[in-house]
């Protein structure tokens, strides 16, 4: 039978089939004729040593073993036109996602998005990178995948407990996704890809009979007796269910407001918030691994880094390889920054969020919104960054080590974040305490990794939505809100997830729990 092996191999040899082949036949004491197929289940690189390898996990047939190549061939969803209709607002990852469960179980989604289509977006996104214009329903946030469709398609989890991580992954390889995800350590799909197989999961939910409706934002809830019967769009209209998910994403604050006016129960949540950095790819592949060229069996080096600075922790976030810096603001009058990289990252610059984790005592300055409290405090900065950067997309920038040193940028050269940059000291962006964090911190880092720290390193503020400010309290049990019967909060901003797995996981466990009641 197949023998499953794990091996450490040279970079060249993990890229090429025939060499990996003879190193199995080497370790077997067998002729290379004698291996059928060598299945590569699992790869991750190994930087510790000077001499880089991967880890490699696989599985080995033999010449007279039967092989076949594995097929991901997507659930049997049901024709579910007539069925029960259950309401996803958000089409984002946690909403699609819950849509597609929905129709393998036999219901039919509604999936309500106040954006537009995956294509249709691109207008907006042009509108905000070169005429500095943000349309507040259709931006790097809100459209058709969410902000999922522009982060980059990053897919490692550390959420194994919350489900079932390959069921996922194998969904989004059997609409589209390369068959490499299965298989790398950190899985990423690619900003250029992920819009393809976004339109194919809608065309798929259509397809069975369900919903899609584009621009149509959700202005109010129809709610009778502590349970929802339906939702209000700003066209007026009500869409009448008794099963409705909450699937909004963490940028959705008209929706925060409006559970708040409702008086449905909301908390502060803490999140993170800080800058984001960019280097040339180049340098981090250097410190990476520790060579002068990378060559063209490595891929470009990410890097991961946490210290904790004066008992808060001070980490790196949603890290971009061979990636650029993109304007995510949601609305007029703020600032907003996050990164992204295409499938080869192949840009040549490298960016991360570093970012500081709050606490809910950082927000007592507004203590008077409640709830909304963080939310306030996380605009609050936003709309600062938008002012100092003289009321337009640019983005408030310095050059790191002048930020340690509290000294005005003399010049910012030209970085990856398309609107542009004005040189800024960061200490007007953000309060006093956060700024000395940051900080000490980046010295710190440039202690761990030799290089880090360097004026050819480009910081961009602010990094304001690494989660959301708000989560909404739901029943352990049924998943259901606290409050409201039938009404599901979900995914991200909802404070139940952190990525485009883990959303797609609660998605689909929200639909579970709605079909266990009506099935």
């Amino acid at each position: 039978m197949p023998s499953e092996i794990q091996t450490q191999v040279a970079p060249e040899v993990a890229a090429n089939e025939s060499l990996l082949k003879e190193h199995v036949a080497k370790l077997f004491h067998v002729s290379g004729k004698e291996i059928q197929k060598v299945v590569v289940l699992k790869r991750s690189i190994d930087a510790r040593q000077k001499a880089i390898k991967f880890n490699i996990k696989a599985t080995v047939f033999f010449e007279e073993e039967a092989y076949q190549e594995t097929k991901f061939v997507l659930p049997d969803y049901k024709n579910v036109s007539n069925s029960q209709e259950v309401i996803i607002i958000g089409a984002g990852p946690a909403g699609l996602f819950a849509a597609l469960q929905l129709i393998e179980l036999g219901l039919k989604p509604i999936v309500v998005e106040r954006g537009k289509d995956v294509r249709g977006r691109r207008r907006d996104l042009k509108a905000i990178n070169v005429d500095h214009l943000v349309n507040e329903d259709s931006n790097y946030c809100f459209g058709e995948g969410g902000a999922g469709t522009y982060s980059d398609g990053k897919l490692y989890t550390r959420s194994k407990k919350r489900g079932d991580v390959d069921r996922i992954l194998q969904l989004l390889v059997g609409f589209g996704a390369s068959s490499d995800i299965l298989v790398e350590a950190h899985p990423h799909i690619g900003t250029n890809k992920l819009p393809q197989i976004i339109q194919d999961i809608r065309e798929k939910i259509i397809e069975c009979g369900g919903q899609v409706l584009f621009e149509t934002r959700v202005t109010d809830f129809v709610i009778k007796n502590n349970e929802i019967h339906g939702i209000v769009t700003q066209k007026g209209d009500t869409i009448s269910a008794n099963k409705v998910i909450l699937a909004t994403g963490h940028s959705a604050r008209d929706i925060f407001e409006l559970l708040d006016r409702k008086k449905i129960f909301i908390e502060a949540k803490p999140f993170a918030l800080g800058v984001r950095a960019e280097h040339p790819q180049e340098l981090i592949d250097k410190i990476q691994y520790s060579c002068d060229f990378r060559g063209d069996y490595l891929p470009p080096a990410p890097y991961s880094i946490v210290k904790q600075v004066n008992g808060r922790g001070m980490y790196s976030f949603c890290m971009c390889p061979g990636g650029v810096i993109a304007p995510c603001a949601t609305s007029p009058g703020e600032v907003v920054t996050n990164g992204w990289s295409p499938s080869k990252r192949d840009q040549s610059t490298a960016n991360s969020g570093i970012v500081v984790e709050l606490k809910l005592e950082d927000f007592k300055p507004f203590a008077k919104f409640g709830a909304l409290a963080g939310m306030e405090f996380q605009k609050s900065i936003e709309q600062k960054a938008w002012y100092l950067a003289g009321q337009t997309q640019k983005v408030p920038a310095q050059r790191m080590v002048d930020f340690t040193q509290n000294k005005i940028s003399s010049d910012i050269p030209k970085t990856s974040y398309v609107p542009g940059t004005t040189s800024v000291e960061m200490g007007q962006v953000f309060p006093g305490f956060l700024t000395q964090i940051m900080r000490e911190g980046f010295l710190e880092f440039g202690k761990s990794m030799r290089g880090y720290m360097t004026n050819e390193a480009i910081l961009h503020a602010p990094e304001s939505r690494t989660s959301s400010p708000v989560r909404i309290p739901r029943n352990e049990e049924t998943l259901e809100h606290v409050q409201i019967k039938g009404l599901y909060p979900c995914g991200e901003g909802a404070g139940y997830a952190g990525g485009i797995i883990s959303a797609a996981i609660d998605g689909e466990k929200c639909a579970l729990k709605i079909a266990a009641i009506l099935k």
